[in-house]
């Protein structure tokens, strides 16, 4: 059976945990043969390769730094002496590195920066130029309600992925003409490894900020980023989608 991906091959950074591992798992139901992304856990990434496999699909692991250009320049490349092409980018490794903004040192906010920010960029101008010349290829940032709101204690992370947004638009105009387009979605509190450290008290006070009363799935975000890879989105491109529950509108 024709999967609406099929032939196509994807790249999910920090695709081995979290709403990575569900990207990743969601685009291989859909036809497309996945680079998994680490920086150092390889064991997740294998696992989801592993598990992409038992479900009859096809994927590698690709272990580079995103926030290390000429790393992401040779990871990219093994992806294309593998596969051939790469036709989707979903840019999702990040860090978050809380603290208030008196007690933030330079190094924290640089990493944060460094990892949330210019990653998507070294990722994205990695693989810019096989899709230009192959006129056509889908980028899907992965931002944060955070970027949009702010919160006490993560002006680092905040303006990391809020920086995305700016990133996105740009990139969408400048690659537009050639068949590129670029979109960015802003996940809400999600049941990660990460929010699962949260306290009770202060997960029932983030489900009373949000409308459906619940914090999201990590398969709430992969839907949506399966959306931007799908021909049904082929006229969207700059846009920011919040999926967020209604915690922000």
């Amino acid at each position: 059976m024709t999967t609406p991906l099929s032939g196509q091959v994807a790249v999910v950074t920090g695709g081995g945990r979290g709403i990575g591992r569900a990207v990743s798992e969601h685009l291989a139901q859909l036809g497309a043969r996945v680079a998994v992304n680490y920086s150092r856990s390889a064991d997740a990434a294998n696992a989801v390769v592993k598990a992409i496999e038992a479900n009859g699909g096809e994927a590698i692991a690709v272990g580079f730094d995103v926030s290390d250009e000429a790393a992401v320049q040779q990871g990219i490349k093994e992806v294309l002496e593998r596969f051939g092409r790469i036709d989707i980018l979903v840019n999702n490794a990040g860090v978050t590195s809380d603290g208030l903004l008196v007690r933030t040192s330079a190094e924290e906010w640089r990493r944060t920066i460094d990892i949330n920010l210019s990653g998507a960029f070294f990722c994205s101008k990695a693989v810019a130029k096989s899709m230009m010349k192959a006129r056509a290829g889908r980028i899907i940032n992965i931002s944060s309600v955070i970027g949009e709101m702010g919160n006490p204690g993560q002006a680092a992370y905040a303006a990391s992925k809020s920086g995305i947004f700016g990133l996105t638009k740009s990139m969408a105009r400048e690659l537009g003409s050639r068949g590129v387009t670029v979109n960015a979605v802003t996940p809400g509190y999600i049941k990660t490894d990460m929010t699962a450290e949260l306290p009770e008290a202060q997960k029932d006070a983030l489900q009373a900020q949000i409308a459906l009363g619940r914090l999201g799935e990590p398969e709430d975000i992969a839907g949506v980023v399966a959306f931007f890879a799908l021909p049904a989105s082929a006229y969207i491109t700059g846009q920011v989608l919040g999926v967020n529950g209604g915690m922000h509108m």
